[in-house]
């Protein structure tokens, strides 16, 4: 998530060192509503496949937004901005960041906050906020059609809290600078706790009947929810059909539509347990209507989510809440932008709606998004190692998606760049099967410590695989 640039390295020790000159006191103001809410429209889940059934929660979330004021600087701080929110009272929020206008915009500089805990009103120390989101839809997608992209802080998980205070020091502060505060809203009880988890799949990993996108075109394809809601129930028909023996499963679906789900074929890997969208929560009227499916998974990337390793496992439906909620409302994007997500207590989540076993393109990996998947882990591993759990997690599931297309763990694969800050549009490059979010961009994502563990996880899922 942490974007390299010599420029950002030199602004940030030069930072660090006056961080003490650029101090504000805290200073406590009467409740006070933030300046904007950001609310949206109506929609509908997808689990294992796009579903035809309304969502079964409709959590409610909100997202508050105040304008970052300029503040009086000091001789050590020389000509750079300072920017910040003075302390104050704020509706209930459990995660933040920073957006500003424009999408192609840096923030060159540092950006700290403290927050009061909403239970113990307590004021947490400073913490430094990732300046630069590195995860972002590609060039030319459906997500950055949406007429509502901004450019972006890493989210911060600081959980439940009503209190606030920001300082931002840049050498030039991007224009509609703002805090993004999210409240993803409480957690829903389902009376249907089975659509929440898929369970693990140790006989049948991959389905039988699907059909692998491979044997058709190429081209990336966007499908909108009536098509696949209509290609989800032509399946359900294929399979009951198939189950009663009046079925070839090896055939074309009878609907016409092109087939989303992969076949798995040669070396297989049993699905690995996962919560499915309905199950952390998702409110399924905030994303955009329709699905963009690309033809096979070639790549995984692997990311850290830069939220913070300070939650609970208990926690992590919201913090995922937060991240769509602050993806799709802050960012402008169409959905949450990762595949999947994994906590350190090693659960499972899916992201982006379009179907678990389908091809479907995120927004994780500028220039690559076609043809991989994006998987997060929750925290922040540049400095810590990954708990195993969550690693053990990491290689059951990419063994698992990179099985449905005859993937190697330990193969390479190579894909066409749509153009970022290291490869040009049109180029090439080869990557690792399960390769790190900095194997495409120039960043410190999925973090040193977790980046040094991919050989590892690489042998790994390939023994998942019996190979």
């Amino acid at each position: 998530m942490r974007a390299i640039t010599t420029r950002a390295i030199t602004t940030a020790a030069i930072a660090t060192a006056c961080a003490g000159a650029v101090a504000l006191t805290p200073q406590l103001l009467e409740p006070t509503r933030a300046s904007g809410t950001v609310a949206g429209p109506a929609f509908r889940s997808a689990a294992g496949h796009p579903s035809r059934r309304p969502a079964a929660h409709g959590v409610p979330g909100r997202t508050h937004t105040l304008p970052l004021t300029r503040l009086p600087s000091t001789r050590a701080v020389g000509r750079r901005d300072v920017a910040g929110v003075p302390a104050r009272t704020v509706a209930p929020f459990s995660l933040l960041g920073l957006t500003w206008n424009d999408p192609a915009a840096r923030l060159a500089g540092t950006v700290e906050v403290r927050t009061r805990s909403a239970s113990g009103h307590r004021w947490s120390p400073w913490r430094p906020v990732q300046v630069n989101d590195d995860d972002a839809p590609d060039e030319r997608s459906p997500d950055r059609a949406t007429g509502h992209l901004r450019g972006a802080t890493a989210p911060l998980w600081t959980g439940p809290a009503d209190g606030v205070q920001v300082r931002a020091l840049s050498a030039a502060l991007p224009a509609g600078l703002r805090l993004d505060m999210i409240d993803p809203g409480p957690d829903a009880a389902d009376e249907d706790e089975a659509d929440d988890v898929l369970p693990a799949d140790a006989d049948d990993p991959a389905d039988g009947d699907d059909w692998s996108d491979e044997e058709w075109s190429d081209d990336d394809t966007y499908v909108t929810d009536d098509e696949a809601a209509a290609e989800a129930e032509a399946e359900e028909d294929a399979e009951a059909e198939s189950r009663a023996g009046e079925a070839d499963p090896g055939g074309r679906p009878a609907h016409g539509h092109k087939p989303r789900r992969q076949r798995p074929r040669g070396h297989r890997a049993p699905r690995p347990a996962i919560t499915t969208r309905r199950g952390w929560g998702a409110d399924e009227r905030l994303r955009k209507g329709g699905y963009l499916y690309t033809s096979g998974i070639r790549a995984v990337f692997v990311h850290h989510s830069d939220t913070g390793n300070g939650y609970r496992c208990s926690q992590v439906p919201s913090i995922i809440r937060g991240i769509y909620r602050y993806h799709v409302r802050s960012l402008g994007w169409r959905d949450i932008g990762y595949n999947f997500l994994i906590d350190k207590c090693g659960r499972i989540y899916e992201g982006r709606a379009g179907g678990i076993t389908k091809a479907v393109m995120g927004a994780h990996t500028l220039g690559f998004n076609a043809h991989t998947m994006g998987v997060a882990l929750l925290g922040d591993y540049q400095r810590t190692r990954p708990p195993t759990a969550a690693l053990r997690a990491l290689e059951r599931l990419a063994a698992w998606k990179l099985g449905l297309t005859g993937r190697d763990p330990r193969g390479t694969a190579a894909l066409t760049s749509s153009g970022n800050g290291r490869y040009r549009r049109g180029a090439h490059p080869r990557f690792h099967a399960i390769s790190g979010h900095r194997d495409g961009y120039p960043t410190e994502c999925p973090g040193s410590r977790l980046y040094a563990l991919l050989p590892q996880i690489r042998q790994a899922a390939a023994r998942l695989q019996h190979r």
